[in-house]
């Protein structure tokens, strides 16, 4: 009998009470969204890929027009240090061990750094400075050269036009030593050229060698760096300039090339491979500069120096 209460109070116990409400969902799931959005908007549309792509290119354009920066770069050891500071590489933080022997370097190293201005010292424990170097013989002395501000390509013609100049600009193809760099932004600002072009890889760039090898013009004289050597030859012409190129089998001697009086771009190859393929068939004139002495070539720096001159001779 106690069995068969307990099963009624079951079956008496699945009685309904009150029922929930949707809190008003129902009724808002009803109402309508708006106007339907525009296929560009439309996320997983074709036309809405499309938009997204334009936008990432054209963001990466704006990217490449500012020129963009370089890397950072350490310069290790008492004498690179020392002269890296007298010849006025730049310079945002110079480390220095903790306990270091104090001797004459190192006197005038942390000496020229109060004096420029605008570097930290930071005091380190060796440990610490082995980790930065990775290991090489730092000596205590640790420098650290902020990444290089590049210019645009555009930037150099522009700059020239504004100021009511034929520009005058030397492209650098193939050349990997960054004391050609140096030295061809040294003769670039001794002949009144406007700036100097080089590509984002396979070339050298502007390090600490090549701020030195500059002798300090690199400070008034601007470096761009390009993606693609060709196509920016090809955009300088398109603007006017005309595109020589340095090879040792050219058409034309320097001295008889009178397009150098007007907006030019001198192109410089490697001093082993010249000018490559692609370069060499962009250019307006392939020139030579005549050796008697014998001489098979002359390495970027040399070479841009001698067309430089012929090209401010004609200017003056």
């Amino acid at each position: 009998m106690a069995g068969n209460s307990q099963r009624r109070n079951r079956r008496t116990s699945n009685k309904k009470g009150a029922q929930v409400g949707s809190g008003g969902k129902r009724r808002r799931g009803l109402e309508g969204r708006g106007p339907t959005p525009p296929a560009s908007a439309r996320k997983g549309h074709v036309q809405n890929r499309a938009a997204n792509a334009k936008a990432k290119q054209t963001a990466r354009r704006q990217v490449a027009r500012r020129g963009g920066k370089g890397t950072s770069e350490m310069v290790v050891g008492r004498n690179p240090v020392f002269e890296a500071l007298r010849d006025g590489v730049p310079a945002s933080m110079l480390y220095v061990q903790q306990f270091i022997d104090n001797d004459e370097r190192v006197r005038e190293a942390l000496q020229l750094a109060a004096d420029r201005g605008g570097i930290h010292l930071m005091e380190a424990p060796k440990p610490e400075l082995d980790r930065m170097t990775n290991g090489l013989n730092h000596q205590g002395l640790v420098l650290q050269v902020p990444p290089y501000e590049y210019a645009h390509p555009d930037d150099l013609a522009a700059a020239a036009f504004d100021d009511g100049e034929d520009p005058l600009i030397v492209a650098l193809d193939g050349v990997t030593d960054p004391r050609n760099l140096g030295a061809v932004v040294r003769s670039v600002s001794a002949f009144g050229g406007h700036g100097v072009v080089v590509p984002e890889r396979r070339a050298a760039g502007m390090t600490a060698g090549a701020w030195k090898s500059s002798a300090g013009t690199a400070a008034r004289t601007p470096v761009a760096r390009c993606t693609n050597l060709t196509r920016t030859l090809e955009a300088y012409q398109k603007a006017g300039l005309t595109v020589v190129g340095l090879a040792a089998d050219g058409e034309a001697e320097v001295g008889d090339l009178e397009a150098l009086g007007g907006p030019v771009v001198i192109v410089v190859g490697s001093e082993g491979k010249g000018l490559s393929r692609l370069v060499g068939e962009t250019c307006d004139f392939r020139v030579r500069i005549p050796m008697p002495g014998g001489a098979e070539s002359l390495n970027a720096g040399v070479a841009a120096g001698v067309v430089l001159y012929e090209a401010s001779r004609r200017r003056s």
